[in-house]
């Protein structure tokens, strides 16, 4: 699944051996730098030959007007899609005034690495120029933890055996709005080599307009600052560098600055052996509302505490964040460093896409690339939360804030919906529904749930109820009340059921259905969520039940209200086929037939209309069966079986998120060594390209996933009403599980064997848990150390779509694949036999 000549395995690495010719787009996201505000993709120093020169900052976006074909009452009307910040990366050598260009260059030596110790990503190169000069270069870079608006570039040149004129090019380059001027892509302009031309949905908009509108540009000595304002979000941006130079060469600097570009170029008369040093700090400021020139008085606030500390002391305090990071996140593998490797680079991309977010969003490619806009869907809430609560609460928290921030807009959505309450978005980055296509779009109102669920988890798992009082009580009553009035009653036989119609669950491949499983299973949780809460504020916390009760007019009867929804909510279930059917109509269609799909086919959003794939039985991603695994509570191990069994062989995978879940199940209900080829489709969709889009950047929320696989799947662990529980199913050639979490302040770490489960309380108070229903607590002085008999039941193969398999009624489904033929057109004779 992955290049191993190109990437050998290190599990504290991602080494890269040789110059990435064929596809430097995926090199670009694989070796980027980001700390969940800034993002800096992993473009070589010399600013060429890139699929896509990227510097995002997270929330830094531009606005247009979307133009429907059909306009209609309440659609999106305007688009966001994220900016491409000028470019600090950009550090040209010249030796005899000729370019390092690795399309022309020999380059006798190559080799990149991204320390995930470290948060350092560094490079060694040894260039032959035409002349047989031996140039060594070192450059290594980092952005900071620490200092959310910090970057920190270091390159070295060597000329070893042969005195010469080196000059060192040092750049701000507005890439957003045109091309460099040594040529190269705009950004969002290219789709990965061998991908499928023309649309898709998961690429960001291009703008054609100019975006960056220039504000403030100067330069003063070493010190080069470039401000814009965007054009029609009229967010503002400055970028501020400092350059230093160490060299006992001889060197002249001169500086040129422009609207779009500053340049400190530094002349050097390098003598053999003797290296020339310079280093850039670069920071950069946003605002939604702040003047540029504030913005660039902020950068300067950064580089001038950076300089007093100085450069080595930034590297040092990354690899000390990174240092505790890990104590309460590395999951280790024992005797797999082939999967501990991608293990630890998909925990290091998480919080490289969250960790500084500091109240924004998390974005489906965090800031590693342009991939869907820089948009925030609800994969950051299912997907990634729960690494953050359980692993950094702070983080969560944040990324808890920003629903929080959202809610003003959320309510004036789902007034346009003639809902009440609030609705969030699926896609969004400043609050407002950004999806044009509202069948897989704004359909989707599960996202309401499963932002509740995120927040209901997180408090649970940390016992932050301040937070929950005074801030996500909010969210718990408004996404309660918009189910309240979207769902409806009807009476059958003397009982009351509560139904949901006209929605999208997480398969996009079925949409605008009544009662999909997914949504009511998650709707009934959210209400009782929302009333379990205001009720033990009621109890518990009257100030904060008062206040509340005052900001958002909450009522008695309400809360009643939410109760006898969720006690009534419509599950569907076919006795005749024992499952959980995903939606009320869904058993009707016909099966799409996977197997004889070819691949040239996949995946299908790209090459069937979205009428042709609605009217089969065919999923893009786990839907009841992800309602299994965050619902497990409420389903039978039996049902939990069977319907695993008959959804899988519908998933085409085509999305991501769905690996990931499909693993959980599949150790969970026995599938063991499916559940590991899931596990591990999960662990390289970006290191090895599986879904030729990791160009686009980090699928951060498969990530998360991974996470969660390995935690939730193999480590078993449920924590299903805030109670803490273990089911293990370690894989057989797995020699150990360990793992740390946090749970209401107590760090644990949890070691998984083939015949026992340790947990250990490293600090904090003792936990109680249970293991497959026995009780158990553990403490500081004294861990508990559980046998286990076994790793839960084992079904060899996978799940198979039987050719005899029938629907409800008895009749026989015969699973085809969608396709054209010639049908003779037979004219029409009138009376006149014309």
């Amino acid at each position: 699944m992955i290049d191993r000549d190109l990437f050998p395995v290190d599990p504290w690495r991602l080494v890269e051996t040789s110059y990435p010719h064929v596809n430097p787009g995926v090199s670009e996201t694989l070796m980027g730098l980001g700390n969940g505000y800034l993002g800096l993709r992993g473009n070589h120093i010399e600013g060429r030959n890139a699929l896509e020169h990227g510097t995002f900052i997270n929330g830094l976006h531009e606005t247009w007007k979307i133009r429907h074909a059909e306009q209609a009452f309440g659609f999106a009307e305007v688009g966001q899609t994220i900016v491409n910040a000028p470019d600090a990366k950009v550090m040209r050598v010249y030796v005899d005034d000729e370019p390092l260009s690795f399309d022309e260059a020999d380059v006798r030596e190559y080799r990149r690495e991204l320390d995930f110790r470290t948060g350092v990503l560094s490079r060694e190169v040894l260039w032959e120029t035409p002349s047989g000069k031996q140039v060594r270069i070192r450059d290594e870079r980092i952005v900071s933890f620490v200092e959310r608006h910090l970057a920190v570039l270091r390159l070295e040149v060597t000329v070893e055996n042969s005195d010469a004129p080196v000059t060192i090019s040092c750049q701000l380059l507005n890439r957003q709005d045109g091309e460099d001027v040594y040529g190269g892509v705009p950004s969002m302009a290219a789709g990965s080599p061998g991908e499928k031309a023309g649309f898709d949905p998961r690429k960001a908009e291009r703008i054609g307009d100019r975006v960056l509108q220039p504000a403030e540009y100067w330069q003063d000595g070493g010190r080069s600052a470039l401000a814009y304002r965007v054009a029609d979000s009229g967010m503002t941006l400055a970028v501020v560098a400092d350059h230093l130079v160490e060299t006992e060469n001889e060197y002249t600097a001169r500086q040129l600055v422009e609207p779009d570009i500053a340049k400190n170029v530094f002349r050097v008369q390098a003598k053999a052996g003797v290296p020339t040093r310079v280093t850039k700090l670069v920071s950069y400021h946003t605002s939604r509302g702040v003047p540029a020139r504030e913005l660039i008085d902020r950068c300067r606030r950064t580089l001038d505490r950076a300089a007093v500390e100085g450069v080595e002391a930034q590297f040092a305090k990354q690899a000390e964040w990174l240092t505790a990071f890990w104590e309460r996140s590395d999951v280790r593998i024992a005797g797999h460093d082939d999967l501990q490797q991608a293990t630890r680079w998909c925990l290091f991309q998480i919080a490289q896409a969250s960790a500084r977010a500091d109240g924004a969003g998390v974005s489906a490619k965090g800031v590693s690339g342009s991939g869907y806009g820089g948009h925030y869907f609800w994969d950051t809430e299912v997907y990634v939360l729960p690494f953050l609560t359980y692993t950094s609460p702070q983080f969560a928290r944040n990324a808890l804030r920003c629903r929080v921030h959202m809610l003003p807009a959320a309510r004036r959505r789902a007034g346009q919906l003639n809902e009440g309450g609030a609705l969030f978005p699926w896609r969004t980055i400043n609050g407002e529904e950004a999806s044009a296509y509202y069948a897989a779009g704004t359909a989707q109102y599960h996202i309401n749930a499963d932002v509740s669920y995120a927040l209901g988890k997180y408090v649970r798992a940390t016992g932050d109820d301040d937070f929950l009082y005074r801030q996500g009580v909010d969210i718990a009553v408004e996404t309660a009340r918009m189910w309240a009035t979207l769902g409806f009653w009807r009476s059958a036989a003397g009982v009351d059921t509560f139904h949901i119609h006209g929605v999208t669950g997480p398969d996009e491949y079925t949409t605008v259905v009544n009662d999909n499983l997914f949504t009511n299973v998650m709707a009934r949780y959210n209400l009782r969520f929302a009333a379990r809460v205001v009720r033990e504020m009621a109890a518990d916390a009257p100030e904060a039940y008062d206040a509340a009760v005052e900001r958002l007019g909450i009522e008695p009867a309400e809360v009643e209200r939410w109760e006898r929804a969720a006690d009534a909510m419509h599950i569907p279930f076919s006795p005749a086929l024992g499952i959980h059917p995903q939606d009320s109509l869904f058993l009707e269609r016909e099966v799409w037939d996977l197997p004889a799909t070819p691949p040239e086919q996949r995946p299908l959003l790209l090459h069937f209309h979205p009428l042709v794939i609605y009217r089969f039985q065919v999923l893009k991603q786990a839907d009841v069966v992800l309602a299994l695994f965050l619902q497990g509570n409420h389903f039978s191990e039996a049902e939990k079986l069977a319907d695993f069994e008959y959804y899988d062989p519908l998933t085409t995978g085509d999305s991501t998120l769905s690996a990931v879940v499909q693993s959980i199940l599949a150790a969970e209900v026995g599938y063991q060594d499916l559940a590991h080829e899931y596990f591990e489709h999960a662990i390289y969709v970006d290191l090895g390209d599986l879904h030729r889009n990791a160009s686009d950047g980090v699928h951060v929320a498969s990530a998360g996933g991974v996470w969660t696989a390995l935690v939730c799947g193999f480590g078993g662990m449920r924590d299903h009403d805030g109670e803490l529980s273990f089911d293990p199913r370690l894989p057989t050639d797995w020699p150990e599980l360990s793992y740390p979490l946090q749970w209401h302040g107590s760090q644990l770490q949890i070691t998984l064997t083939a015949d026992q489960l340790l947990v250990e309380v490293r600090s904090g108070d003792p936990v109680s848990f249970s293991v497959r229903g026995a009780a158990h607590t553990a403490s500081i002085d004294a861990p508990a150390a559980v046998h286990l008999a076994d790793q839960g039941p084992v079904l060899r193969g996978r799940p198979e779509f039987g050719s005899q398999a029938r629907r409800e009624d008895g009749t026989i489904l015969s699973p085809t694949v969608p396709t054209t033929s010639a049908i003779p057109i037979v004219g029409y004779v009138g009376e006149s036999g014309e």
